[in-house]
């Protein structure tokens, strides 16, 4: 039953959702798979782990450092790590009540004031 309740919220997502929605839908199939209880604790290591995971995704298709070859069938996409991040930071604002949307704006509101310059 947890697939098919997955594939119906996953049919109901389109790219006229708004980031509000996603946050809805990730914190229903992170209830789903059964995480939503899981301590901040361990939730944030998990974000630092995909985003480390991000890092070798980013490595192995953007660069051109070298990679052991042997685990080079370890690294997934750029796209796929990046929306492993995703998943897991909205999982952390769900844990901790923040709205997504909200603490963009508000961040960007104060980003726009900021003087930016190249060092």
């Amino acid at each position: 039953m947890e697939e098919k309740d997955q594939m119906m919220l996953w049919n109901q997502l389109s790219n006229t959702n708004s980031l509000q929605e996603v946050q809805d839908y990730i914190k229903k199939v992170i209830e789903i798979r059964g995480f939503s209880d899981q301590e901040i604790e361990k939730t944030m290591l998990l974000l630092l782990e995909e985003v480390g995971e991000l890092g070798k995704a980013i490595r192995k298709n953007a660069t051109n450092m070298r990679i052991d070859e042997e685990k080079l069938s370890h690294y997934d996409t750029i796209e796929s790590e990046v929306a492993d991040v995703f998943i897991v930071l909205t999982s952390v604002c769900n844990h901790l009540g923040i709205d997504l949307y909200t603490a963009v704006k508000e961040k960007e509101k104060e980003n726009v004031k900021r003087v930016w310059k190249k060092c």
